[in-house]
């Protein structure tokens, strides 16, 4: 297996986390790498087709500090993401093709139109939603990378 961020000296965190993309079935865990390696695991469900990416975390009335949901796209382009019927203030972070951190932003409830939009500032690949107060916590930012295994 080898590994879309090198995660020197990570690998007793890596060996914990498991990610198989189109295999969605339950949580999967993912970590967060920060610039000094750093890391921060979370266990994420997978949205990675229209179908799971349009419902997100709709109508869900909580989330743990710990968890997300992670949206994964076949290119980098720049994604727009709103808050329709979603509940809970989340924050999210934006990737690029190479997993490089390249924007965050947090996002209010919305449960009537027209709802705000929340668009990457550059072409993005993968997307992470946690809850709100999450990238300020970890102190995630610029440097910051996300690791997923790959086939």
């Amino acid at each position: 297996m080898r590994f879309l961020i090198p995660l020197f000296g990570l690998a007793a965190l890596l060996s914990a986390c498991s990610f198989s993309p189109g295999e969605n079935e339950g949580p999967q865990k993912i970590a967060l790498v920060g610039p000094e390696d750093q890391a921060v695991s979370i266990t994420v469900e997978i949205a990675d087709d229209p179908e799971e990416r349009s419902q997100g975390l709709m109508n869900r009335e909580s989330i743990a500090v710990d968890h997300g949901m992670l949206f994964l796209f076949d290119k980098a382009e720049p994604l727009t993401f709103w808050m329709k019927n979603t509940v809970i203030p989340l924050d999210i972070i934006f990737f690029d093709g190479r997993g490089q951190f390249i924007g965050a932003d947090s996002m209010l409830p919305c449960t009537e139109d027209p709802c705000l939009r929340y668009t990457s500032s550059g072409p993005s690949s993968t997307a992470l939603e946690v809850k709100k107060g999450f990238v300020e916590l970890h102190g995630i930012g610029p440097g910051w990378r996300i690791a997923l295994p790959v086939e």
